[in-house]
């Protein structure tokens, strides 16, 4: 069961947040502090709700204790404990699960970057699929997408597509996606219906927010240049592409997507801070991975993550050892969240198992 006075802690820690906003908090102290309430806010509804459970359970023993209770009223008092401690497992198993260590990124938006792999046109082809996946399946979420970049191979599909998804508690579960796509299926390029094994790369990065990561502008060589098109009216006659040298890592991004200069500039900025936030995470992560266990989906992108067979209509991840034979709904993406909705469980129950046993 959890601690009295950890529960005491929270709910102090919660009422001097709401102190502290309502003195007149502003600009970046605000901000955090808001990111901290929204966190805690589901997590103090249950600490009440288990407190006050406890409190009854404690109520019904007295009663069934008391010499002075007559039997009626211990009869019911016996009901109603057992209905409580029933109560209070479930109660504490959801708050055990709150209380877990959170990724600081996991309220954040994402940049969802999309790579053609082994496979050519075919590969291009599934990266296209796997795109229009997200697509549907953060539109079924109420997220807001956005194309930030796209790179078109031959034959309708691309070669890279990056997409920007908004939206509260996004990261939490895209993070999952990130690592090696395999799709087997008979290429449309293929005469002899055989069937081929091509892949795709998925990284899901936190999108940055000013308050994340600070750069700064003297850090920054920023190129402008005339963007590339496909000949004929739709070639750009002015230097509106952007490239963007972030100088103390070297870190580079480009962006061309747009007629304006100033969009560009402020879609390359965005993939820039992502980019210097997600290196920053990696690197924290990579100081402490000796001190604590790996988790599921820990976004390792040489890892064969998943398998899309079409032949047979099923879609494998490999971590979890999931199969699906619904292939068909989860790459239009309708159903995609039984497969992230899997995942999330899978990593809760993993890191509870942890906490259970670092506290026995």
């Amino acid at each position: 069961m959890i601690p009295a006075a950890k529960l005491e802690r929270l709910l102090d820690r919660f009422a001097a947040i709401e102190s502290e906003m309502a003195s007149g908090a502003a600009g970046a102290a605000f901000v955090k502090l808001s990111r901290e309430h929204a966190e805690l806010a589901p997590v103090i509804e249950s600490a009440r709700a288990y407190r006050q459970a406890q409190t009854q359970l404690n109520d019904a023993e007295a009663m069934i204790a008391d010499p002075g209770s007559d039997s009626e009223m211990r009869s019911l008092a016996e009901q109603e404990r057992a209905e409580l401690k029933e109560r209070l497992e479930v109660l504490d198993r959801e708050l055990k699960i709150q209380l877990l260590p959170r990724d600081a990124a996991d309220e954040s938006s994402a940049i969802v970057e999309i790579r053609a792999g082994t496979g050519g046109d075919e590969a291009a082809l599934f990266a296209a699929d796997l795109l229009g996946m997200y697509q549907r399946y953060c539109s079924l979420q109420g997220w807001r997408t956005q194309i930030l970049s796209l790179s078109e191979s031959d034959l309708g599909g691309y070669k890279d597509a990056v997409l920007e998804v908004e939206g509260r508690g996004v990261y939490a579960k895209l993070k999952f996606e990130s690592g090696v796509h395999r799709v087997q299926r008979v290429p449309v390029t293929e005469n002899q219906g055989r069937i081929h094994t091509s892949a795709a790369t998925v990284a899901v990065l936190p999108e940055a927010e000013d308050v994340d990561i600070e750069i700064n502008d003297k850090d920054l060589r920023i190129d402008t240049y005339r963007s590339q098109g496909s000949g004929g009216q739709h070639v750009n006659k002015t230097d509106s592409a952007v490239r963007i040298t972030h100088i103390p890592t070297g870190t580079v991004v480009a962006m061309q997507e747009e007629k304006s200069q100033h969009k560009n500039k402020a879609k390359a900025m965005t993939m820039l801070r992502a980019k210097l936030y997600d290196a920053e995470r990696q690197r924290v992560d990579s100081a402490r991975a000796s001190e604590r266990k790996s988790l599921v989906g820990s976004g390792d992108r040489s890892e064969r993550i998943r398998t899309y067979n079409f032949p047979q209509g099923r879609v494998t991840d490999h971590r979890i050892n999931l199969t699906l034979y619904n292939l068909a709904l989860i790459i239009a993406g309708d159903e995609l969240g039984e497969i992230v909705d899997a995942l999330v469980a899978q990593d809760q129950a993993d890191r509870l198992a942890e906490f259970e046993a670092a506290d026995s």
